[in-house]
Parts: structure tokens; C-alpha cells; sequence
């Protein structure tokens, strides 16, 4: 009966410190965006700089891409309002009525309307939402991933490139109800 009371103490002695003990994590911030070159920029950088390799690149991109055109995945505008899987498809389609002038003489103005598609291969950064804390004391850091947007390089027939990003997918219910208010 002894030992039964002994243990019984001890368990709660151990679940009392357990709850004293505090956690050391401290916010860094509640939001960062920042973007990811998921493919080398350069041939000569060492593999894993910048770059995911060809198949988990493309597993990743597909995977958010069908994702959003099924369903799947709830997708979001720049603006946090859900977007169907419909709208999602006409991102990834644009026209643009352009006028551009001849290249041969007269070099009279001319209209015409140019439809971009972005493809997979379009898709070469990843722009991050997340909530960063550290613990001091070990210097370890937890990064919380609270969206994540695929971003298109597109060269517009001027030769200038820009980057899209096409919809957000929230990974974190709490922050979706946020903006839901």
C-alpha cells in the first residue's frame, strides 16, 4: 500500500513540474512572405542552391497545381477571397489586346491579341507565408507554414519579365479564419 502511495505522489510530483515548466519559444512575427527559387538560376551554383531537382520540382508544383484546379485545395486570391477551381484555370490562361507598330516600312500600328498559357515549367518560385518563433535558450527556430503561392515567370512581348504569383493556398485553419472575420 506503501509503494502504491509512493508511486501515486511521485506521478503527481512529476506532472506538477511538468506543467511549471514554461515554453521558452518566443515570437519572432506573426507574418513573412518571402519568395523560393524552386530552379537554379545559374548552372554552376551547387545543386541545392536555389533549386529543387526536375522531379520533386515538378511532383511539387503538379501537386498544387491539380490541387487547386480539382478542388482539392481551397485557393485563395491576392486578397484572401476563395477562388473556385474555374477561376483558378483562368489564371493560368491570359489574353492581351496589344498594338504594336510594323517593323518594315510604313510602320503603321497594328492591333493584336496575344493568349499566354502558363505551363509547369513557368513555375519556378514559391512565395511563403509563415509565423516564426525561436527558442532562445537552443537557438532553435519553428517556422509555421501559413500559405503557400506558386509564382509564374512570364516575358511579355516587350521582352520584360515579371513575376505572377497565381493564388495562395492556406495550410493553417486558424489564420484562414482570421481574415474571415
Amino acid at each position: 500500500m506503501m509503494k502504491q502511495f509512493v508511486i501515486y505522489m511521485t506521478t503527481i510530483l512529476l506532472l506538477a513540474l511538468a506543467s511549471c515548466q514554461q515554453d521558452q519559444k518566443q515570437l519572432i512575427t506573426q507574418k513573412i512572405q518571402y519568395d523560393v527559387l524552386i530552379k537554379s538560376p545559374a548552372p554552376d551554383y551547387d545543386w541545392w542552391i536555389q533549386n529543387l531537382p526536375g522531379p520533386q520540382r515538378e511532383n511539387l508544383v503538379d501537386m498544387l497545381l491539380e490541387g487547386a484546379l480539382s478542388g482539392q485545395y481551397q485557393s485563395y486570391d491576392y486578397f484572401n477571397n476563395p477562388i473556385s477551381a474555374f477561376e483558378v484555370s483562368k489564371i493560368l490562361s491570359d489574353t492581351s489586346v496589344l498594338t504594336l507598330m510594323a517593323k518594315e516600312p510604313p510602320y503603321e500600328y497594328y492591333d493584336t491579341t496575344i493568349v499566354y498559357t502558363i505551363q509547369r515549367e513557368d513555375i519556378i518560385k514559391i512565395r511563403f507565408l509563415e509565423e516564426w518563433s525561436v527558442d532562445p535558450e537552443q537557438l532553435l527556430f519553428d517556422k509555421k507554414v501559413l500559405g503557400i503561392a506558386p509564382v509564374a515567370r512570364r516575358i511579355d512581348p516587350m521582352g520584360i519579365e515579371r513575376w505572377q504569383p497565381l493564388f495562395w493556398i492556406y495550410t493553417d485553419e486558424t489564420f484562414i479564419q482570421s481574415f474571415k472575420k
